[in-house]
């Protein structure tokens, strides 16, 4: 993440770094690669995009039944706000998302999922903690080649 003013943080270092190390934090990164591959394909499957699976997620994920606003939604998927307008008019217009007006600030718009999200969502979801059972012992073993 970058700090204000789009300077990288750098990193502390406190230990030497091994091979066991290396090895540990590529196994890492690619079976997440491999996950979003299959995420990238399970929503594709249903008729989605990537993106706007994951805007579905963030939007039922955020405090539970409370609505969430297209800032927050921009945060939460880490794009300009601009681009969070832009998806959430595309799935405004797929039927996927509704805009309501905060009742305590008209000048936010609040967004909800709509009953054909809540169902590509609750099957999508399933498969992917069907995948993350499958994987998970596989990224144990992986953070486990990290010395101590």
């Amino acid at each position: 993440m970058e700090k204000a003013g789009g300077e990288m943080p750098k990193p502390e270092r406190r230990r030497m770094i091994e091979q066991a190390d290396y090895a540990a934090l590529a196994e890492f990164r690619y079976l997440i690669r491999c996950f979003l591959e299959f995420s990238e394909d399970r929503a594709k499957a249903v008729g989605l995009t990537p993106r706007q699976h994951q805007a579905l997620l963030a939007v039922k994920g955020f405090g539970g039944e409370q609505p969430i606003s297209v800032g927050e939604l921009a945060e939460r998927l880490r794009i300009r706000h601009h681009s969070a307008v832009e998806l959430t008019n595309r799935l405004c217009d797929s039927g996927l998302l509704v805009r309501e007006p905060d009742s305590q600030d008209q000048r936010r718009v609040l967004l909800r999922l709509t009953a054909r999200a809540e169902a590509h969502l609750e099957e999508l979801s399933a498969a992917h903690l069907d995948e993350l059972a499958r994987i998970e012992p596989m990224l144990k073993r992986a953070m486990g080649r990290r010395r101590k």
